[in-house]
């Protein structure tokens, strides 16, 4: 997959199907978790019964079934720290 491409999509069918483009690695997966890395960043998949039905490397199309609970993008940022770092500003 190209690293200029920056368009995605992500498709939740009846919160049992779910199609993302764009996805540059799958890092950790489990029946609850699915962690994921985009062109758009970090993903977080979580859920349950979760199973990667298919992963194409060359065009970044990923398919993963289950019941879907939450997808969530993670930021990148590393300024914001965490709560200590907050506590001591």
């Amino acid at each position: 997959m190209e690293d200029n491409y920056v368009n995605q999509n992500i498709i939740i069918e009846n919160r049992k199907k779910l199609s993302v483009s764009g996805v540059k690695e799958v890092v950790t997966f489990d029946d609850e978790t699915v962690l994921l890395i985009s062109v758009l960043g970090k993903i977080t998949v979580k859920g349950e019964g979760l199973h990667i039905e298919s992963y194409n490397t060359e065009s970044g199309d990923l398919t993963v079934s289950g019941t879907f609970h939450a997808v969530v993008y993670m930021s990148d940022d590393k300024t914001s720290g965490g709560f200590i770092s907050r506590f001591f500003r």
